[in-house]
């Protein structure tokens, strides 16, 4: 058999370009804008990563156009996934996703937090990339300021199973934490009754029975005159819940300037989200998913350190 020569190769072609002059979303843009194309269509060329908005990648349908921008439609399918921004993923089936989330990324944005990067929409536009009417939903939420192990489901039953037998369902639940001061007993544990005030601070009432149940379990790892690292189990997971019972027993987070923190030693709040394991709602296997001590945690002990 005889091989023809291989021909000059085809060149990708180059995206189509258009200007936005009125504010808007994307994808009804782009129906107006790429007449003869169902939606369905368009749709696909979003998860396939087709569609740029002023030189990056976007996946999503409701992103927000404003007058002056450049979205860009290529013809070519692109395969590469863009990056996640502070955020990796540790594991991945057809019912969750478990991430390692770095400290500064919200989880999920609040109506005043609109339009910020967070780590949901991230992992629904990774989601969409496979079919644009996958969705996830939160299963617990870390704070903006605390990295570490988190997870999301991929539908509504999953959620509503990992969230109603919580309790059940986590078989293992730990920080680190680095507090001011040193923490003088090796382990101990704290038991409160938490409220939210009217300025959306949490606290421990005086009262028994008043509020929620908020249990925490410490063991001391390093400690010098400055400060401590602690290893925090979560026997509850009540919001703001570590940061609350630090405070209770005088050795606020480091860099928790809400709940009386004074040190800003690292640059970051100290606490990260180091161990989740849990029982697969789907599979009932265990699983076990772990993320190192930040490095930073650890320079107060260093000889040196000038806190």
């Amino acid at each position: 058999m005889i091989r023809k020569p291989p021909g000059p190769r085809r060149k990708p072609e180059a995206a189509r370009p258009f200007s936005v002059t009125e504010a808007g979303e994307l994808l009804p843009y782009l129906l107006d804008k790429l007449a003869g194309r169902g939606r369905n269509s368009v749709k696909s060329m979003l998860a396939r990563g087709q569609v740029s908005v002023n030189g990056q990648t976007v996946t999503a349908y409701n992103h927000p156009l404003k007058p002056g921008d450049l979205v860009s439609v290529s013809k070519e399918r692109i395969d590469e996934k863009p990056a996640l921004v502070g955020l990796s993923i540790l594991h991945e089936d057809d019912d969750l996703i478990v991430v390692e989330k770095e400290a500064g990324l919200l989880s999920i944005s609040s109506p005043r937090e609109a339009g910020e990067l967070t780590a949901y929409r991230q992992l629904t536009e990774h989601v969409r990339r496979e079919n644009p009417k996958n969705r996830i939903f939160v299963v617990h939420r870390l704070d903006r300021d605390t990295s570490g192990v988190m997870m999301f489901a991929k539908s509504e039953r999953i959620q509503q199973a990992l969230q109603t037998n919580w309790q059940e369902a986590v078989k293992e639940r730990a920080y680190i934490a680095l507090v001011e001061g040193s923490v003088k007993k090796p382990e101990g544990t704290i038991s409160s009754w938490l409220k939210e005030s009217k300025t959306l601070k949490m606290y421990s009432s005086p009262y028994p029975g008043d509020g929620q149940h908020a249990v925490t379990h410490y063991k001391r790892l390093q400690s010098n005159g400055s400060f401590s690292l602690l290893e925090v189990r979560l026997e509850t997971g009540r919001k703001n819940q570590i940061r609350v019972h630090m405070q209770d027993i005088g050795h606020p987070i480091v860099g928790d300037k809400k709940y009386g923190s004074r040190s800003k030693a690292i640059g970051r709040l100290g606490l990260h989200a180091c161990v989740l394991e849990f029982e697969h709602p789907g599979t009932g296997e265990r699983l076990r998913f772990e993320s190192p001590i930040p490095k930073a945690f650890l320079n107060p002990f260093r000889n040196g350190f000038a806190p």
